[in-house]
């Protein structure tokens, strides 16, 4: 067959467009039917060519080189061609083809089938929503290819991304291919094969010296949710999506217990509210208008996202140490009415730069939501408590 070579990346991408009002078409050596059509404006198309019952010619398009890949282009002939050989008219695959579901639509199936029984469905949709919606959520199922979910890590590894948060999107990605093949979309996951990545326990908690920062910081949060959420979730040692999700049909104020019915390991919990727990608990008790202890706008009706509060008590505190230096040093600074957070800290960094100052330690790095439960638990062993105490905490 004329023009038959073996499509690679580098053979495709240099292959030059026919003369005005011509196409030409080059047939791939390893998948039977596969063309590639090129147009005089450069145009590189993949289609399928096969001859059905009675000989008659059928062409079915499948996607533009190099937004399809070639190994996604030989992967769909290779399914339609098999769909024909068992005897289905291209015009049905195609239009089953069509009503294949994106990787987007098909979480919302998984959500709904498999998702919510999950302990950690909220983490899973975080994760589904920062690494896998942009870059995956309009693609069909079968487009994935193993070298897509590759790179997203890859480029999670890039960004400095933990080991342990690269395996849960790794994990988090399996799962639901795994679900497309027990639920007949899918024959094959693009996940196997990648491996995971080595995860380091993280031991970082608040210490003593960040402690006084952190409270004075967190006291001048004008989100009084936000705020109330970060002091409780240290004060209880509670895991971030128990928090999140508390109601007020689980706090009892007059024993000074907070029931969690569900937990992540599938046991209730009782947590023992310390005074200053209790006493936030009595003043939001007070202007509480529904179930949840810390209210959301979303359909959930809780608090889904405190990350932005969370990066704004350090953004406060920075703001805080470096003005201190500048007025150590003589210097006067003094946030402007219609400046932002983040453009004050700019100028203060710039006025202490022109000073001659050394700002190294005036933000607090390194600090998770998570390492909140770990604060606690550091402090209870420096304060004695046994393991069997700080494990139950």
């Amino acid at each position: 067959m004329g023009n038959t070579i073996n499509f690679t990346k580098a053979a495709l991408t240099t292959l030059l467009p026919p003369e005005l009002g011509k196409r030409a078409v080059y047939h791939d050596a390893k998948t039977t039917g596969l063309q590639l059509r090129v147009t005089h404006a450069g145009v590189k198309t993949f289609s399928l060519f096969r001859r059905v019952k009675g000989g008659l010619p059928e062409r079915m398009t499948l996607g533009r080189f190099p937004d399809m890949s070639i190994e996604q282009a030989r992967k769909l002939a290779a399914r339609v061609n098999s769909e024909i050989e068992e005897g289905s008219n291209p015009a049905e695959v195609k239009r089953a083809l069509k009503g294949e579901p994106s990787v987007s639509t098909f979480f919302e199936e998984y959500e709904k089938r498999h998702g919510m029984k999950k302990k950690s469905w909220s983490d899973d949709q975080q994760r589904f929503r920062d690494y896998l919606e942009k870059p995956l959520g309009m693609k069909k199922l079968s487009s994935v290819t193993r070298e897509m979910i590759g790179r997203i890590l890859s480029d999670m590894e890039s960004e400095g991304k933990a080991g342990a948060t690269i395996n849960n999107v790794r994990a988090l990605a399996s799962g639901i291919f795994g679900k497309a093949i027990e639920w007949s979309y899918l024959t094959e996951n693009p996940v196997k094969g990648i491996k995971t990545r080595k995860s380091i326990k993280r031991d970082r908690f608040l210490q003593s010296n960040e402690l006084p920062r952190f409270f004075a910081s967190l006291g001048d949060e004008p989100n009084d949710t936000i705020r109330d959420y970060f002091i409780l979730s240290l004060l209880t040692g509670a895991r971030r999506a128990n928090v999140l999700e508390m109601r007020w049909n689980q706090i009892n104020l007059a024993d000074g217990i907070w029931r969690i019915p569900d937990t992540k390991n599938g046991t209730p919990q009782n947590v023992t509210l310390s005074p200053e727990a209790a006493a936030i608990l009595v003043a939001r008790k007070a202007n509480a208008k529904g179930p949840f202890v810390f209210p959301g706008d979303g359909a959930s009706g809780h608090l889904i996202e405190p990350k932005k509060g969370w990066k704004r008590i350090f953004d406060r505190d920075e703001l805080t140490q470096i003005v201190l230096r500048i007025e150590a040093a003589g210097g006067k600074f003094s946030k402007q009415d219609d400046e932002s957070l983040l453009d004050s800290i700019k100028r203060a960094r710039q006025d202490a730069t022109q000073m001659k100052l050394d700002i190294e330690g005036c933000r607090m790095e390194d600090l998770r939501i998570h390492d909140l439960r770990r604060t606690l638990g550091s402090w209870q062993a420096k304060q004695g408590a046994s393991l069997a105490i700080i494990g139950k905490r």
